[in-house]
Parts: C-alpha cells; structure tokens; sequence
C-alpha cells in the first residue's frame, strides 16, 4: 500500500496555505509533463548531495550517448533555454558549442523512468537554482543510481580524471590515456619497489580478496616523500598506468575546504575500488587539516580507496598522517639514486651509445647526490656537445649540476639511500 500524501498536488491550497502553493506550483507542473510522458506515480526523491555530483557526469554520458534521455520541457520561459560553452570544464578542449544542460531543463531517462532538472524557486526577496530529482519509485531511482555509478566507473577506466578545487567548487577534467611508464622504468631499490607493486598488485585482484581473506581492511594509504626530480610521479605513473582501476587525481589549491574535501572523497567512495593520487599534500591548507584527518579516519569514505599521497618537503606534512594506524600507512621516501642506479639510468637513456663502459661507471662516482631529472639533464647537454662539437665534457657539466645542488637549500631528511618511511 502506498504512503499517505496528506496534501496532494491534485489539490488546491491557494486560499488556505498560499505559500505552500507558490512551492508546490514548480513541482505539479513537472509532475504533470512527466505523466504526459508516461503514466505512473511520479514523485520527488531525495538523494543528498550525489544530486550534485551527478550533474557533469550524466551530461559526459549523454554527450557520449552512454545513456539514453529524452528533453521534456524548458521550465521557464524567463530562464535561459540553451547554453553555449567552452568545453574546457570536462576537457582540454576550449570551442564553443552547444552544450545539453539540466538548468531549467526537465530531463527524462526512459530506460530507468527517472527525471532530474535544476529548475528556480522563487520568493518574496530572491531566487535561487535546485536541484529536483523525480522517478515512479524509490527502487528505480536506486536501481538508476547503481548503474550510473558502474557507467561511470567504466568511463574512467579509459582515462585519467583531474579534480580542481576551484572558486566555483570542484572541477572535473579528463584527459585521455597518457605517455605509458612500464614497471621495468621504474628504477628504485628493490625492496621498495616491490613492496609498493606487491600491494597495489593484491588489493585490486579479485575486488581485494587478499585483504578479504586475511580479515584486513579493504583500504590502503602510502605516501611517496623525497627531495624533487627522483621520479616520485614516474612511480606514480606506472602504478596507475598498469592497473586496472579509475584513477583520480586530486590537485589541493588555496580553494580547497571542508566541502570540498567531502565532494572528493563522495565522488572517489563511488568509484571504488580506485586509485586516488594526492600530489604535493603538504599543500593541505591548514584550517582543513582536520576534516581531512577526519575523513580519513572514517570507514566508508575509505572502503576500496587506495590513495597515494606525494611530497617534496615531509618535514611539513602534519605528524598526524603518519603516527595514527589507518590514514597513510606506510611512508616510503624515493630518495637520490645510489651509484648503482645512476650507471643504470644512464645507460638507459644512452640510446645512440657515446659512451664506454668505463665513462658510464666514471659518470656514476663522480653524480652522487644528483637527482633522476639532474641525470636527463647531465645527458642531454652531454649530448648536444657531442651532437656539435664532438666532445662529451662531461666531467665539467657535473661539476656544475653540484654547484647548483650545493647553492639550494639542503634537505636533511634524506640520508640513507636505502630507507624506508621517516624511519
């Protein structure tokens, strides 16, 4: 039996509670068009804050054609009825075109008998956009949000997904498949590397049976520190790169808040299980720390998350992260490359082989303390002698790339070529 409405749109209360009137009108006249389209017991459903999230996404699969819908009605004739806009929210594109919208739009989806606008209310003093989600049942309406949620995780799958807090809220872009970093190019000692690969490896095989099996939480954290240009985004790369799962990254700016941390974690929580890649998370500001901690602590805004924080200066980052079991759990510093890696690195990006055995092993003593991206820049200008004038000079280009590491400011946290976590 269905519930009692006790005041009906198929009433009118323009005389005894006109206010209420005002409110219903919006929603009678959309229910009306709605019946017009197919005949059932339309209603309103609330579904929280994911009303919001839904807009960019639902519009991304319609343009797609992912996902069948039909325009209704324009709500009203005082509102705008198009829009023109630079794809450049969604993508890197920047033409203008023009673009399906949900403002004072009434939407249908005909495979899932649901409707959403984002239609104005109005009063005495002002006006204001709201969202209005409307289906012939409860069930449909969860049934639709379920699904919607599998599409998009399959979307994402295809391409790296960019999330920007911004002045207006939190910005999605996509960007198609990037420059590939197989696991082989990733040059770390071998215990972290390993250890690293060995759990991402297990926590997306089989929707986390390892950790289902060895009664653990479905939920991993590590953060990435060292000094720049180690190849701490390379790691990142190719561990996104080379797993089968939507992949967020999650820029922090000055904008970044409460809100905002809650709209990041809402969006992942559905996707997952996911990758979310925090860069620079020293960045946090600081009158957000705790709902970040916060939101960190809690069980389902982390269930099937497997996050990745990065860092150039882990003496900022708020001991809080790392001294409480279940925020980041496990601390790896990707420090400067050991003599032995060096040679290998150079070696590798040797394609036009210059150099001899003996100037690779020479070129290794004599870098200590160079990063990765010193290393491509040791090469390159080796190169262009060698390319012009025949001369490999690199001893001097070296000595030079010291000089410039001995000028910046010093990092004493990175000491031990071999360590792990903040030890």
């Amino acid at each position: 039996m269905d519930d009692q409405v006790l005041f009906s749109h198929k009433e009118d209360f323009r005389n005894s509670l006109p206010n209420y009137e005002d409110f219903a009108l919006v929603s009678k006249r959309i229910i009306h068009a709605l019946k017009d389209r197919k005949p059932g017991d339309w209603k309103h459903i609330d579904i929280g804050e994911t009303i919001v999230q839904l807009d960019p996404n639902l519009l991304e699969m319609m343009e797609k054609n992912l996902l069948p819908y039909e325009s209704l009605a324009y709500i009203f004739e005082t509102k705008p009825v198009g829009k023109i806009m630079s794809k450049s929210k969604m993508s890197t594109e920047n033409k203008l075109e023009i673009v399906e919208t949900f403002e004072n739009k009434l939407i249908y989806f005909p495979d899932y008998d649901v409707a959403l606008t984002l239609a104005f209310n109005f009063s005495a003093s002002h006006s204001w956009p709201e969202y209005h989600f409307f289906s012939v049942s409860v069930e449909k309406a969860l049934l639709f949000l379920d699904e919607i949620n599998e599409k998009l995780r399959q979307l994402l799958m295809q391409s790296i997904t960019y999330l920007v807090d911004t002045e207006n809220g939190v910005q999605r872009r996509n960007y198609g498949e990037q420059a590939v970093v197989n696991r082989e190019d990733v040059l770390l000692t071998n215990n972290i590397k390993q250890d690293i690969f060995r759990s991402i490896d297990e926590f997306f095989k089989e929707d986390g049976h390892f950790f289902k099996d060895y009664g653990l939480p479905y939920k991993r954290g590590i953060l990435l520190y060292g000094s720049p240009g180690n190849g701490k985004t390379t790691l990142v790369k190719s561990i996104t790169g080379s797993t089968k799962a939507p992949v967020v990254y999650w820029q922090i700016t000055e904008f970044t808040g409460s809100h905002s941390i809650q709209e990041v974690f809402g969006i992942v929580t559905r996707l997952a299980p996911a990758i979310l890649v925090i860069e620079d998370i020293d960045s946090m500001p600081e009158y957000t720390r705790s709902v970040f901690l916060n939101t960190l602590d809690g069980v389902q805004s982390r269930e099937g998350l497997f996050i990745i924080g990065t860092t150039n200066y882990p003496q900022k980052i708020d001991p809080a992260l790392i001294n409480r079991a279940g925020r980041f759990d496990r601390a790896y510093e990707i420090p400067s490359p050991p003599e032995k890696l060096r040679e290998q690195y150079l070696r590798k990006l040797d394609i036009k082989h210059i150099f001899t055995d003996e100037q690779f092993a020479d070129m290794a003593r004599r870098s200590k303390g160079l990063s990765m991206s010193q290393l491509n820049e040791l090469y390159m200008s080796v190169a262009l002698n060698w390319h012009y004038d025949g001369k490999l000079a690199y001893e001097s280009r070296i000595e030079e790339l010291i000089k410039q590491n001995k000028r910046s400011i010093k990092n004493e946290w990175e000491t031990d070529d071999n360590s792990i976590g903040f030890g």
